[in-house]
């Protein structure tokens, strides 16, 4: 008798797991830590949803959901509106967290951050500054003992939402940059770099190389205990990435929202806006066949726009402007 209520048991449990609703999604690295996050925390208390999320990079989340492999994408980068024109279901964006793209640097015998102002930064990433003891580096670091040594610069390989935020803001600071190279998610990188896939990927080459400077989401430099830089910003102060910066960046933003929610906030005003700073966001197809689904991801939105905020700042993400959320809340009758 035990054991057929054992096998009933097993077979109950087993319809109802077959009956969760399954969402499938990929695409940006940088706010994978939370997403995994959020998508556990809903299971548990919405055990019949299941979201299986592949942190790709954004170049490749907006492929597979212009391919329709995928219930939604993510990314870094606001889709372009030829991208828009080339997918048949017209995705709406969904800001979700705000984060900071920080430079890391595994620079030996310097323990402390590093300073570094915007045409520092685009002319080490455009070649023109290679050395870690240039007169430009020392003398915004008095009393940093810097190396003779080269500087090894580090990049994505992959199509990066990150990249885009990061190439977005020096073509703001730098005009060289801007004419020569430009912003993307893949551009031509000047001269010898090495290079890493996704976030993870750059971090753990910069961990592991001497003397080497990489860009990566400020949640993988903690992770790794890795230091990162403090960034000179458009009103001339020195600002340390932080969830304070990060918050003053989207200010003004907040305030002018667009209706379609592609925005950038990088070099943004504000004496105590950190200037790598973006919001990144889902990418929800505007119609889902599916009405089980659709109501799932509504379901999850709703969620996110609320409760998940409260743990986006354990995990070193700034919480949605309360405006730009209450905006959401009304977009998502959109998803039909």
């Amino acid at each position: 008798m035990k054991s057929l209520l054992a096998v009933c048991a097993a077979a109950l449990l087993g319809g109802g797991a077959a009956q969760a609703q399954k969402i499938n999604a990929a695409g940006a690295t940088f706010p994978a830590p939370i997403y995994q996050k959020w998508f556990g925390e809903y299971h548990k208390t919405h055990p019949g949803v299941e979201i299986n999320y592949q942190p790709v990079g954004s170049g490749a989340g907006i492929k597979q959901l212009t391919d329709g492999t995928v219930d939604f994408g993510a990314s870094d980068m606001p889709m372009t509106d030829k991208q828009l024109a080339d997918i048949k279901v017209k995705p709406l964006h969904f800001p979700t967290v705000l984060g900071a793209v920080v430079l890391t640097y595994n620079v030996p015998g310097v323990m402390g951050d590093l300073k570094l102002a915007p045409d520092v930064i685009a002319d080490i990433y455009l070649g023109k500054i290679s050395k870690w003891n240039d007169g430009r580096i020392a003398k915004d670091n008095p009393g940093v003992k810097l190396p003779g040594e080269d500087i090894v610069v580090v990049r994505r390989t992959d199509a990066s939402g990150t990249t885009f935020v990061f190439t977005d803001y020096l073509s703001k600071v730098s005009p060289e940059w801007k004419s020569k190279v430009g912003a993307s998610t893949s551009v031509s990188w000047p001269g010898q770099t090495l290079s890493g896939p996704q976030n993870a990927g750059v971090a753990g080459l910069v961990k592991q190389t001497p003397d080497s400077i990489g860009y990566v989401e400020l949640a993988y430099a903690i992770t790794n205990k890795m230091p990162y830089a403090t960034v000179k910003n458009a009103a001339g102060a020195w600002v340390r990435p932080a969830l304070e910066s990060v918050t003053a960046a989207a200010a003004g933003a907040a305030k002018n929202m667009p209706a379609d929610f592609r925005v950038s906030i990088t070099d943004a005003a504000g004496k105590i806006a950190y200037p790598i700073s973006t919001f990144t966001w889902m990418l929800i197809p505007s119609h889902i066949p599916d009405a089980a689904k659709a109501k799932a991801i509504k379901g999850f939105l709703q969620w996110m726009l609320t409760d998940g905020q409260k743990e986006v700042e354990a995990l070193t993400y700034a919480p949605l402007p309360k405006e730009v959320a209450a905006k959401e809340m009304k977009q998502i009758a959109m998803v039909q």
